[in-house]
C-alpha cells in the first residue's frame, strides 16, 4: 500500500509540475482557457473539497486585475495614452561626464 501511495503522490506532483511548465511557457491564448477550464471544474467539485474560499479569492484577484498590459492605462497598443498620463516612460537624459574628471581609483 505505501509504495502505491508514493507513486500517486509522485504522478501528482509531476503532473502539477507538468502543468505549470506548460502554463508558464505556453501562449497567452492557452492560459486563459486553462484557467477559466481550471475554474470550472473546481466549481463542480464536491463541497467537501473545500473549493469554496479558493474560488472566491482566484475571482476577486481576477475582477481586480486592471486589462492594461502595463497595468496603467489602460490603451497599451492604441497609441494613445489615458487622459492625464504620459503613456510610455521617457528615457533620461543623457549623462556627460568629462574625460578630465573621470580618475583612477587607488
Amino acid at each position: 500500500m505505501n509504495g502505491w501511495l508514493d507513486k500517486l503522490l509522485v504522478a501528482i506532483v509531476l503532473a502539477a509540475s507538468a502543468g505549470y511548465a506548460v502554463y508558464s511557457l505556453g501562449p497567452r491564448s492557452w492560459r486563459r482557457s486553462l484557467a477559466m477550464g481550471l475554474l470550472g471544474a473546481a466549481a463542480r467539485a464536491p463541497r467537501a473539497f473545500g473549493l469554496k474560499r479558493l474560488l472566491g479569492r482566484v475571482a476577486n484577484a481576477a475582477a481586480a486585475k486592471v486589462p492594461g498590459g502595463c497595468g496603467g492605462c489602460e490603451g497599451c497598443g492604441d497609441g494613445e495614452a489615458a487622459p492625464g498620463q504620459s503613456g510610455y516612460a521617457t528615457p533620461p537624459a543623457e549623462i556627460k561626464v568629462p574625460l578630465d574628471k573621470i580618475t583612477r581609483r587607488r
